[in-house]
């Protein structure tokens, strides 16, 4: 016998003590979490009272602001409806919700009641072709984007009191394409300073609360588009998304969100970028009430020739794709998943079990128990500095603003004050978070290849209450891996709990194979239409 294989069967025992070892522990940390996870929820819902408040109803002579973006273009076009009629009720639907979701930072701009008038009468008088109907196919469609995306003229201030009257000078490129493309900007919406925050919360305008029920969370950054969206008070919103950014707000209310492959859509002008970055998290993408309505977005988003190579107007067939799921990260540090959302999973894999030759399987990727670890790690490598922009150009110090905090003095939120405290904190293993980074890139490349589809949690638990976040602050990493891989992801609503809070899923695919995302978003909307509004209509 070679002294190697002595050696193995010696350490063959301790390695059984160690896995039984770490088991235990990571069981005693799941019952700690979910006592833990109650006990909030029991605070928290004693703290913001027995009594939820949820969006308005619609009224019925609203019903337009219930179309997808494709419907509403269309109809605009046949002259079915007229542009303005569009862009006043969807005005109207804003001042209705808004006073209950807080999610405008800056308008509705009046402007554009004045340029759907001046769309409809070129489209009365005939003087808009069919060619320039072809190159502006969202022509007459409202919609809204994020506060720290530049607006032309609008307010650009990143949720910070030092840029509370700054106005951008000229339109981030997502906005100018949309503009391109016939669409009326209506508002621009809130968000956490500097965007990073799982909360929608600042001190300019407050808090931003989840149109499902006032106590909870929207999350963030782009939480303010996500509840104008979900209550029907914006046609579609333009996100960004560096660590769930547009995913989670469109899991919390119940809406649709793709955060596309990293690159392909141009950046600048998104929070103060210049578009030119060479390496980044950072991705600005599409948010709607239909699946349907993604791609189209997301081909004007990317341009003619990129949305030639990405195949989006390729169909796809869903009979030849490979499906794989994974229920659980691993990661010690979150709250286990709820049950309901698991189930939720199970009836998807369910249906795509009959549609695919080899069934769903199911699967576990190294490194996604590190995937807090990872993100926190790559913030650092990010181009921009969060401190710098939180200081407005100024290097912030972390224990100073933490003083200042503490006596009442502080112009940041406390969610602010903790993530510079985190930089000050000991950092990463550099070598060691590339390594199981790059183990966990080349299995799920090696998995998902040219035709593989993975389904993963959007989170651990629904839409939590306001302040949740500052316990299980972790729980955002079932979205942020995919941030780290530079992956696309689609999140997909799968109607409500019990307690009538959105549940959902992610759809995800290996690199530029969105199309994937979305082909497999419409077929869940198809099957489930698990859409369900925040509000009934009189």
């Amino acid at each position: 016998m070679c002294a190697e294989t002595r050696r193995e069967r010696r350490n063959k025992p301790n390695q059984i003590v160690k896995d039984m070892a770490y088991s235990l522990l990571f069981n005693a940390f799941v019952i700690i979490h979910m006592l833990v996870d109650k006990l909030i929820a029991l605070v928290l819902k004693w703290y913001w009272g027995p009594n939820r408040k949820r969006c308005p109803s619609l009224q019925r002579k609203l019903i337009i602001v219930t179309y997808s973006v494709q419907e509403l273009a269309k109809m605009i076009r046949n002259k079915e409806i007229t542009c303005y009629e569009v862009i006043s009720a969807y005005i109207d639907r804003l001042n209705e919700v808004n006073p209950i979701v807080n999610a405008v930072i800056d308008g509705p701009f009046v402007e554009a009641l004045e340029e759907a008038k001046s769309i409809d009468d070129k489209i009365l008088r005939g003087i808009i072709s069919e060619n320039e109907f072809a190159n502006k196919p969202f022509l007459g469609v409202p919609f809204t984007t994020k506060d720290s995306t530049a607006v032309k003229g609008k307010l650009q201030t990143l949720g910070i009191i030092a840029r509370r009257h700054v106005k951008a000078k000229e339109d981030a490129e997502c906005v100018k394409l949309m503009k391109d493309a016939g669409a009326i900007i209506i508002a621009t919406t809130n968000i956490p300073e500097i965007n990073r925050w799982q909360e929608t919360r600042n001190n300019l305008i407050g808090q931003t609360n989840n149109p499902y029920d006032d106590r909870r969370t929207v999350g963030g950054s782009s939480g303010g588009e996500a509840a104008l969206i979900s209550a029907c008070a914006s046609a579609f919103g333009l996100g960004t998304d560096i660590g769930g950014s547009i995913r989670m707000p469109a899991f919390y209310c119940g809406i649709y969100g793709h955060k596309p492959t990293s690159g392909i859509v141009n950046t600048r002008g998104c929070s103060l970028r210049t578009g030119k970055e060479a390496s980044t998290m950072v991705v600005a993408g599409p948010m709607t009430r239909f699946a349907s309505d993604l791609r189209p977005l997301l081909k004007t988003l990317v341009g003619p020739s990129t949305s030639v190579t990405l195949k989006l107007d390729e169909k796809t067939d869903l009979k030849k794709l490979r499906y794989f799921y994974i229920t659980s990260s691993g990661d010690i540090k979150c709250s286990p998943v709820h049950p309901l959302l698991q189930k939720a999973m199970g009836r998807v894999t369910e249906h795509f079990q009959h549609i695919a030759p080899d069934g769903v399987q199911k699967v576990t990727l190294s490194g996604t128990e590190k995937t807090s670890n990872m993100w926190r790690y790559w913030m650092t490598q990010e181009p921009a500095s969060f401190n710098n922009l939180l200081g407005n150009g100024k290097q912030l110090s972390p224990l100073v603003e933490l003083a200042k905090k503490l006596t009442g003095n502080s112009e940041y939120t406390l969610a602010s004050i903790y993530s510079l405290i985190d930089s000050i904190l000991p950092p990463e293993n550099a070598d060691k978070i590339k390594e199981i980074t790059r183990q966990c890139d080349q299995e799920l490349t090696e998995l998902l290849g040219d035709d593989g589809v993975l389904f993963y949690h959007s989170t651990t638990h629904v839409a939590p209450y306001h302040y949740s976040a500052f316990v299980n602050v972790y729980n955002f990493g079932y979205w942020c891996l995919f941030n780290v891989l530079h992956v696309p992801a689609t999140q997909v609503p799968l109607g409500l709990d019990p307690d009538g809070l959105p549940l959902g899923i992610q759809v995800v695919a290996s690199r530029n194979r969105d199309r994937h995302c979305l082909a497999v978003a419409e077929e869940i909307e198809r099957v489930f239409n698990a859409n369900i509004p925040p509000f009934i209509i009189d």
